[in-house]
Formats: C-alpha cells, sequence, structure tokens
C-alpha cells in the first residue's frame, strides 16, 4: 500500500477534486467515543446511514450523465439502471430541488426543480433504444443528472456545517471549483457487502473496483501509485446478493 502523509484537511480536498471520483472514510469521532462501550459492528448495523453519509462514503460528480453508470457497473457491480442520491449543501437545496425542508439523513424525495429539468420522453426512448436501460440511464435529465431518476426524482440528503463539518467543507470546495453545491454520495461498499468498517476494507474495496482515489483521514492513495494486488479470495461469491 502506497501512502500520501497529508497533514492539512484543506490539502486532502483539494488534491482529491482534481479527479472525477473522490473517495472517503471517515470515523464519527466523537460518536464513537461517547459509545465505547458498544460494539462497533452492532453499531453500524443500526446506524448505517450515520456512518455511511459523508463518513464512510464514495463521492462522484453529479454533473455528468455517465457517472450512475459508471459506478453501478465498475464499482459497485450491479445493475446499471439502479439510482444514487445526491448530498447537497442545505443552504442550495432551493437551487437544485422541490423540497423545503432539511434531510439530513436522505429520508425524504422529492423533484429535481423545473427550471433544471431537460425534457425527455422515457417511453419514447425506451422504444428508440430497444428496452436498452442503459442507453436511457445515460440520457441527460438535468443539469445534476446522475442524481436525477426516470422520473425526475431524487433521494435528498442536505448537508450543513454544524451536522457534519468536515464533509461539508468536502462539499463547499467542490462548489467553489465547479460551480455545483450538489455530488453523488453512495455507501462505501459493493453490492451485498456490508459498508467498509476498518482502512483494511476500504483499501480492499479500492484496489478491487476502478475507483481513482482513497482518503483515509490524513492519508490520500492514488491507484495508478499502488502497488499490483494480490488477491486470491472469491470476494464476490462472499456475501449474498441484494
Amino acid at each position: 500500500m502506497k501512502l500520501r502523509r497529508i497533514f492539512h484537511k484543506k490539502d486532502i480536498r483539494i488534491t482529491a477534486l482534481k479527479v472525477t471520483i473522490i473517495f472517503m472514510m471517515r470515523l464519527h469521532g466523537n460518536y464513537l467515543k461517547r459509545k465505547a462501550s458498544f460494539d462497533v459492528k452492532k453499531l453500524m448495523e443500526q446506524f448505517a446511514r450515520l456512518y455511511a453519509l459523508g463518513n464512510r462514503s464514495i463521492i462522484a460528480d453529479a454533473r455528468s450523465e455517465q457517472m450512475q453508470s459508471k459506478l453501478n457497473l465498475k464499482i459497485k457491480y450491479r445493475e446499471s439502471f439502479r439510482p444514487f442520491a445526491p448530498s447537497v449543501l442545505a443552504e442550495r437545496l432551493s437551487d437544485y430541488f422541490e423540497l423545503e425542508r432539511e434531510s439530513p439523513y436522505m429520508l425524504l424525495v422529492d423533484d429535481v426543480k423545473r427550471e433544471n429539468q431537460i425534457s425527455y420522453d422515457l417511453e419514447k426512448s425506451l422504444l428508440q433504444e430497444q428496452g436498452d436501460l442503459l442507453a436511457v440511464v445515460n440520457v441527460r435529465r438535468s443539469d445534476i443528472p446522475a442524481v436525477t431518476h426516470v422520473d425526475y426524482s431524487a433521494r435528498i440528503q442536505t448537508v450543513t456545517k454544524e451536522k457534519n463539518a468536515y464533509y461539508y467543507e468536502v462539499l463547499k470546495a467542490f462548489e467553489k471549483r465547479t460551480g455545483c453545491g450538489v455530488i453523488v454520495n453512495t455507501s462505501f461498499n459493493v453490492r451485498g457487502e456490508p459498508i467498509v468498517r476498518s482502512p483494511k476494507e476500504a483499501y480492499e474495496c479500492f484496489m478491487r473496483t476502478d475507483m481513482d482515489v482513497l482518503v483515509l483521514e490524513n492519508f490520500i492513495l492514488y491507484k495508478e501509485e499502488q502497488p499490483v494486488f494480490a488477491d486470491n479470495e472469491n470476494w464476490k461469491e462472499k456475501y449474498e446478493l441484494d
């Protein structure tokens, strides 16, 4: 494993945001300190969203119409049509979605704002593509197509500095570079597997997929700098598919 030590979190954000996809794993330190007597695995099973939403996440550029199928086929190893959810800066929620309240745990669904939608006919598209869902998924339906479902809806996570300062600053850095206050956020695992629970599991998941970059607290790993990954485990058969 080849690591680059980064001493400032600002450096992590700036470096990682140069690539198409960013991958970040971060322990929710304060919560774990308060719950130190609990079994971490049980905590993660019971409070999966707490650990996934910007803490143990795969995050990506929502502006690309190819990103949904890329994440599904080359990273999550599941059907190309499966949707992904957006993380959005809370103060910019109304710029992108019809939702009028915060949704910090990605539980609420609402439409992408009409002025951000790009008109298309789903039934006509399916006929034209002879039922090829991959081609339909890759149609640009809005200015954030990677998180816009075929019916223009999205399952939204709002991010505030008060609830997750680290993740909020990542979004702010991305917004500063691109003007976009939304990114794709999905759990750090592949189809059928639990969310990664350790740096070892994070590294294995990183090396087994087409992820570009892995960030572990103050360390950043680039795929092209890593040694050949000797993987003798038939990991795709280890967990039952969902």
